[in-house]
This record gives structure tokens, C-alpha cells and sequence, in this order.
């Protein structure tokens, strides 16, 4: 989940923002919190089965939402399945969303409130066969590219460049706190008319961007098992223009009950929506399809 924002293009290595400072105590903690979140993407990628449930936070302008849902991811490389679903409720409406990876198609489905639900899906095998000519490793690890936790994390690593990591706890659980900024020249490329501002020396500020727009991320790892617990999105809240101040979490994504490496029914792969209203996203989304940075 990050509002507003999309699948980065051209972003550039964590390297070429942080090596400049490398023999500084700054540059070795960005360095270390790359290194964390980077070892939790790898993490999701290889585990043998991994479930879930979720809590989630949402702040859209005056509207807070509120709700939870399940994670399950089982399987690697080609073999891999994933199913990711929520209901979010705001005042009297509800908010339904699911993401389901069967091994040849990835799916969504959204229903938010009264409105006309919409079905969409993606060819895996197309993916795979995109990410080969892209000469991306391991094209046969398509998550990322598709939906499910795998690709809310990897979409952090995107969108935002992260510079400190501390030993934490959360719920009784030891933790790697890391905390990112928001990636200035991704930025400046999607939203042109910020690139000055994205681009100055000490970056863009928090009340700068448009509403609803992160600023910041924090997540929470852990430890032993390096599977995120919480993910945290954070900016100044408010109708433009805002005034300055200290960003606050819009958005919380939690995961608690982790099963690492248990049974998982395959069932919860398996989906067959009537095909009233599909729409195959296929041949556009291979277009815009760029190798994660690493």
C-alpha cells in the first residue's frame, strides 16, 4: 500500500545516493538499513510457506479506515502461490480488496462501498517470460512484480531510500527498526513539478507533498526470521497548502499470528470469479514492467 505512488522507473541504486558518504557514520547506517529490508525481500522470496493475519490503518483525506484481513504464500520460484485479502470499513462503508496468485494467473479484485466491483488479472507465465528479456535475476520469481506482501515491500525499496536501523521491540518480538525517506529522484520523475524541490540539497519536506502522499516509511523486522511485522507510511495530514510539522503514520499494514514454514491449505490459491466484468491488464502491464533495484 502506498498512496499515490506506482512501481518506480529508473530508480537508482541505494550506491549512488549513500556512496558519496560511505566512510561516515550516516553512510554505514543507510548502508545497514539497506541491507536489512533488502534481506527481508529475499526472505519472503525463499521462505517455504509463510502465513498470516493482518491489521490495517488507512487515513484518505477526512476518512480513516479500519480493518484487517489474512496473508498466505507458499511455494518458490515458479511454484510459488500467494493470496492477500481485506476489508476496510470507513463510517458505513466497506472496502474489499484480494490478491490471489493460482501459478497462471495473478489476480485482483476490489469493491469499494456501493460501486461496480472490479476484477482484473495478469498472465503469469507472460511476466515471466517479460522478466527473461529483461535479463532480471531469477525471472521465475514474479511476486514482486505482481501483488501480495512480496510487492508492498519490494515497492518500499522503490519509492523510498532508507538510512537508519535499530534493535527494537514490538509485542515481544525483537525487531530491526529501519526508517526510509522518500526516493528524490523517483519523485522528481513522476511528479515534475517537485523535481527542483526533490532535488535540493537536505530534499524535499514533508508538507511539500500532496496529501496523502508518504513522506517516510518505518518498518519493523524481525530478527529471527527477518518477516516484516509492521509497516508504517507517514506525512503531514491536511487540505494543501499544510503547515510545517512532524509526520505521522497515514497508513499501517501489521502483521501478527506469523507461521513460518507450516501447512498451508492449497486451497486458498485457488479461485474461479465468474467472468462478468474481467479485464485482462496483461498487454499494458508488460509495458511498464522494470527490473526491481536490488
Amino acid at each position: 500500500m502506498l498512496p499515490a505512488a506506482a512501481v518506480a522507473e529508473d530508480t537508482p541504486p541505494a550506491a549512488s545516493v549513500y556512496g558519496r558518504h560511505a566512510a561516515t557514520g550516516a553512510g554505514d547506517a543507510a548502508m545497514q538499513a539497506e541491507r536489512i529490508v533488502a534481506a527481508a525481500c529475499r526472505r519472503l522470496a525463499e521462505v517455504d510457506s509463510i502465513a498470516a493475519r493482518t491489521r490495517q490503518k488507512v487515513r484518505i483525506g477526512r476518512h480513516s479506515l479500519v480493518g484487517g484481513g489474512r496473508y498466505v504464500q507458499s511455494g518458490a520460484g515458479e511454484d510459488q502461490r500467494y493470496r492477500f485479502e481485506s476489508m476496510l470499513t470507513a463510517d458505513s462503508e466497506t472496502f474489499e480488496q484480494l490478491e490471489v496468485c493460482d501459478g497462471l494467473f495473478a489476480w485482483k479484485y476490489r469493491k469499494f462501498g456501493g460501486e461496480t466491483p472490479q476484477l482484473q488479472r495478469i498472465d503469469v507465465r507472460r511476466v515471466r517470460e517479460r522478466l527473461a528479456e529483461l535479463k532480471c535475476p531469477q525471472p521465475e520469481v514474479t511476486a514482486p512484480y505482481l501483488g501480495g506482501l512480496q510487492r508492498s515491500l519490494w515497492t518500499t525499496r522503490q519509492w523510498f531510500f532508507f538510512h537508519t536501523a535499530a534493535a527494537a521491540e514490538l509485542e515481544g518480538t525483537a525487531v530491526w527498526q529501519v526508517e526510509g525517506r522518500i526516493n528524490p529522484t523517483l519523485l522528481g520523475t513522476v511528479m515534475p513539478t517537485l523535481k527542483e524541490a526533490a532535488l535540493r540539497p537536505g530534499g524535499i519536506a514533508a508538507e511539500e507533498l500532496p496529501e496523502d502522499m508518504p513522506w517516510a516509511i518505518r518498518i519493523a523486522i524481525g530478527k529471527a526470521d527477518m518477516v516484516p511485522r509492521r509497516i508504517e507510511w507517514l506525512a503531514i495530514p491536511g487540505t494543501r497548502p499544510v503547515a510545517a510539522g512532524t509526520p505521522e503514520p497515514i497508513a499501517v499494514l501489521e502483521l501478527y499470528d506469523v507461521q513460518i514454514g507450516g501447512q498451508v491449505d492449497a486451497t486458498a490459491f485457488v479461485y474461479r470469479p465468474a467472468p462478468e466484468g474481467l479485464i485482462d491488464l496483461t498487454d499494458g502491464y508488460l509495458q511498464g514492467i522494470v527490473p526491481m533495484r536490488p
